[in-house]
């Protein structure tokens, strides 16, 4: 990590001298839960809306290492955790929107749940929807209900699997390979949805690390 980051500077490369050569795994997670902890209290102690800003468009500007630098390895139920995946996801419905949007909607059309309801994207959903809920989403984390932003980000993953599954359906005779590439990102979406799920019963109970 580089110091050189623009005001207000969010990480310390300090905090990460300590790790360099084969550091201590616990050492490792104790930097990671005090980096994220520090980060929220920061941002939600704030006045200043452009701090908000300035964190939701973090890995926009300095790339999505350099969050994972700070807390990839964390468990997913926990607060490092969390904010790692919920950054990640931001950045790969960045990267390719119009088939998340795609996804999504279908999700949205095959749902028998509130799901739809609770992640809270505009119908219909094209990318630019859908870029603007995972900003939401993300802001939320930081300047409203934490746990609820965790729900709409696990209702929003239940979706896209729900239309993976539904897309992978369709092409499974014409595109096997298509539909277990689908497949598998349905079960991956699937898990992380619980994931979040987990963190935000765990923030309510005032449990989550």
């Amino acid at each position: 990590m580089s110091d050189e980051f623009h005001k207000p500077t969010l990480f310390s490369g300090s905090k990460f001298e300590s790790l360099e050569g084969g550091a201590d795994p616990a050492q490792i997670s104790r930097v990671a839960h005090d980096t994220a902890h520090a980060l929220l209290s920061r941002v939600r102690d704030s006045e200043d809306p452009a701090v908000v800003d300035r964190v939701v468009h973090f890995a926009d500007e300095h790339g999505i290492d350099a969050i994972a630098e700070l807390w990839a390895k964390s468990g997913p139920r926990s607060l490092p955790g969390a904010l790692w995946r919920i950054y990640l996801l931001r950045t790969l419905i960045r990267q390719d929107a119009e088939t998340v949007s795609f996804l999504f909607q279908r999700g949205s059309e095959v749902a028998t749940t509130i799901d739809p309801v609770v992640a809270g994207a505009p119908v219909p959903t094209g990318p630019a929807e859908i870029m603007a809920l995972a900003d939401q989403i993300l802001r939320g984390l930081f300047d409203g209900d934490f746990a609820v932003a965790l729900d709409r980000a696990a209702a929003f993953c239940r979706l896209i699997s729900a239309g993976s599954t539904s897309l992978a359906d369709d092409v499974e005779v014409t595109f096997p390979e298509r539909a277990t590439e689908l497949t598998t990102r349905a079960l991956r979406l699937s898990q992380t949805a619980a994931e979040f799920a987990s963190c935000a019963r765990l923030w309510r109970s005032d449990s989550l690390e």
